[in-house]
């Protein structure tokens, strides 16, 4: 992510508005507002969430696949670890 300008402001674009959405969330039930209003803004946080993860992992696979980081020292990952780090995001 580090060595992607481009992709870390997107990433970063994205968690501000899932963090918007979700001060939107926290306000909306402490105004007591419709249960499906609420749900509707949560999910609308989680996909938020879920696409910045994606967004990171895609942008990161090449480096977690490598171990080629801008610092150079990490290991490369091996399959297993790169199928559990996209099952977190499941």
């Amino acid at each position: 992510m580090a060595g992607d300008p481009i992709a870390a402001s997107a990433v970063l674009n994205r968690l501000r508005r899932a963090q918007g959405q979700l001060a939107g969330v926290i306000s909306m039930i402490e105004q007591g507002r419709d249960c499906k209003d609420v749900v509707t803004q949560l999910a609308a946080v989680s996909k938020a969430l879920d696409r910045a993860g994606f967004k990171i992992v895609a942008t990161g696979m090449r480096e977690c696949a490598t171990g080629i980081t801008p610092d150079g020292d990490h290991a490369p990952m091996t399959e297993a670890e790169l199928e559990k780090l996209f099952l977190t995001l499941s």
